[in-house]
């Protein structure tokens, strides 16, 4: 692949307003081109195009067109940043008035040196937030379609777009379906700017003659010639957003770069940059459970009692941090080792934070959206009770990937909350074996008490389920206990997928019969009817126990199940096992029963519901 790198405009607005300035603080910089401007860190800004493209292992060659004004000062660069100056090619041009124009720059290039391969155009004159991309990111998107690929960004607030060329991108398969240069108001609601960051094949280079010889060629830029590939030639071209901002394009003024040098000046001294921690809470499954694995419905609640938490701190190698407890190293003895291992397994948290950022990067890749090339290091702590049912392990992914998209400037519309709790399942199942379904993830991510819809037909029509939050105001209070000792919750990963697969009616009916509860069970909510809510979940947890039989559920999670009884409590599971949910409207009863859960060795308190609302 070659690299083009374009410098050949002529900065009229910004080296006269240099000249004009009467502080004196510019006048040294008179006659130099915008992309030899200094930078931050003593650079100028063509050196950050230089350092992100000068890899021999990606680029066979390098070229930088410039004009006939400027070419003695890329000529002087050339020759002290080690760049082939016989790769510096003149325009001939020496006004704004009798420039060739962006594509006939290119199009000079190609001809003249007689290219014939694939080509990525990148105008050096402007600069990105983050200059520290993954262009190889960008290429290996490049080569996974058919066709040319544009680089795109989010307009910043006060960033008009009638000042840029704007795409419209289909959010399936990445295409541009139309490109509107400077568009007027109300033509398109699109806040999505391409800017000259591009790669064409090389079959398309001979596009670039053609639309040359077009009566319109007068204006021979970039965005003349994109929407006439698009939008008449119904070319296919792909679209990669780099979440960040693009700064000093096209014709700016002498207050865009001080603006931009201040900033930019600002944000280094600033560094390092402030950790990233994010929470995610454990949850309870109130209804429905466990039919979220079999198209059916259910209510859950994330609850303030347990979480876990992520912090993310840049750093130069990226470092992922074992938990002392859950990723131990170090044992007292063999025999530590094997108390340890036999409660715990071997499992910690450290594998969910690799899976989750291995994940999060090929999400990425796939759905064109180029990182920076930042390093970090996560860490991890959480006070979820392991193996009890409470999603422990998906706290941990769900958290890992809201400081992963803090980090990295990824929006709500870039992985949307559907799509992120398909993502947080995938890591666990896909990456890790983990025998999980959607409930967890969802209420995870939307968080305070959801109802969710999996039915086969809304499944199969958008991917994801139907997902509504209710109103958390004056719920009754819910308990919760869990043993111990979770060794003895049962045999979790039972046989009713193979036999809800196979058509079993006896599971079929059920699943369905789960669906219905949980609606009975949402009106109940809506209604404040706490005591058909407590009969609800005493019919979910019976129906469970006719399915998977009690040599399923295990003898602990039974016993807690008729303790809780004897106080008059609704009970159910909320998870895979090692704890139970309840309901008891008789205060008094419910303080007997804590004591009574204590005094059997399990741990009991009351549920405090996390309601998102509450904490903005």
């Amino acid at each position: 692949m070659i690299c083009i790198l374009l410098v050949a405009g002529h900065g009229t607005l910004l080296e006269t307003q240099i000249k004009n300035d009467d502080t004196g603080l510019y006048s040294h910089l008179t006659g130099v081109p915008k992309a030899l401007l200094p930078g931050t860190g003593g650079k100028k800004i063509l050196d950050f195009w230089w350092e992100t493209v000068n890899m021999r292992q990606l680029f066979t060659e390098v070229y930088l067109v410039t004009n006939a004004d400027k070419y003695k000062h890329f000529e002087r660069w050339a020759t002290a940043n080690d760049f082939p100056v016989e790769n510096v090619i003149n325009d001939g041009s020496t006004t704004l008035k009798n420039c060739l124009g962006a594509v006939a720059d290119l199009e000079l290039v190609i001809r003249s040196r007689k290219l014939q391969d694939d080509i990525i155009v990148i105008a050096g004159d402007m600069l990105c937030a983050d200059q520290n991309f993954d262009i190889a990111q960008v290429i290996r998107f490049f080569k996974s379609k058919s066709g040319e690929l544009m680089i795109y960004y989010e307009l910043e607030e006060g960033e008009k777009s009638s000042s840029r060329g704007i795409v419209e991108v289909c959010p399936d398969t990445n295409k541009i379906t139309r490109f509107l240069e400077k568009p007027g108001e109300g033509l398109t609601t699109s806040r999505l700017a391409s800017v000259v960051f591009y790669c064409l094949q090389k079959e398309t280079l001979s596009y670039l003659s053609e639309f040359l010889l077009q009566p319109q060629g007068a204006d021979r830029s970039f965005g003349q010639f994109w929407e006439w590939l698009i939008n008449e030639k119904k070319q296919d071209v792909f679209g990669m957003k780099l979440p960040t901002g693009f700064q000093l394009i096209g014709q700016v003024g002498l207050s865009d770069y001080t603006k931009w040098l201040t900033h930019y000046s600002t944000k280094q001294q600033d560094n390092p940059a402030k950790p990233i921690s994010c929470k995610s809470y454990a949850r309870v499954g109130l209804m429905g459970n466990p039919s979220d694995g079999f198209n059916g419905k259910t209510i859950a609640m994330t609850i303030s009692n347990f979480w876990a938490e992520v912090t993310l701190t840049e750093s130069q190698t990226l470092v992922l941090v074992p938990h002392p407890l859950n990723d131990p190293t170090e044992f007292g003895s063999l025999q530590d080792l094997f108390c340890i291992s036999r409660k715990e397994g071997y499992l910690g948290g450290l594998r969910l934070l690799q899976a989750t950022c291995k994940k999060f990067y090929q999400f990425c890749s796939k759905q064109g959206i180029a990182l920076t090339k930042q390093n970090f290091t996560l860490k991890y702590d959480t006070n979820i009770p392991r193996q009890v049912g409470l999603a422990g392990s998906s706290a941990i992914v769900s958290a890992t990937l809201k400081c992963l998209m803090k980090f990295y400037n990824i929006t709500d519309d870039d992985l949307p909350k559907p799509i992120r709790a398909d993502f947080i399942l995938n890591v666990e199942t896909d990456e890790l074996f983990i025998t999980a379904g959607l409930q967890d993830r969802v209420v995870q991510v939307y968080e305070g008490l959801v109802y969710m819809d999996f039915s086969k037909k809304l499944m199969d029509d958008q991917g994801y389920g139907n997902y509504v939050c209710l109103g958390m105001k004056d719920l009754p209070q819910f308990w919760l206990a869990y043993l111990s000792d979770p060794s003895d919750s049962g045999r979790i990963h039972s046989n009713i997928r193979h036999r809800w697969l196979s058509g079993e009616p006896l599971v079929v009916e059920a699943m369905t019969t789960f669906a219905d509860l949980t609606d009975q069970a949402k009106i109940a909510l809506e209604t404040k009817d706490w005591s058909r809510l407590a009969q609800l979940m005493d019919l979910n947890f019976e129906l469970r126990r006719t399915v998977y039989t009690d040599g399923c559920l295990g003898p602990g999670n039974l016993k807690m199940v008729a303790l809780a009884r004897q106080f008059g409590s609704a009970v159910k599971l909320p998870g895979s096992g090692g704890a139970v949910v309840g309901l008891c409207l008789d205060q008094a009863k419910m303080m007997e029963m804590r004591q009574a859960f204590q005094e059997a060795g399990c741990v009991f308190c009351g549920i405090a519901p996390y309601n998102p609302s509450s904490q903005r």
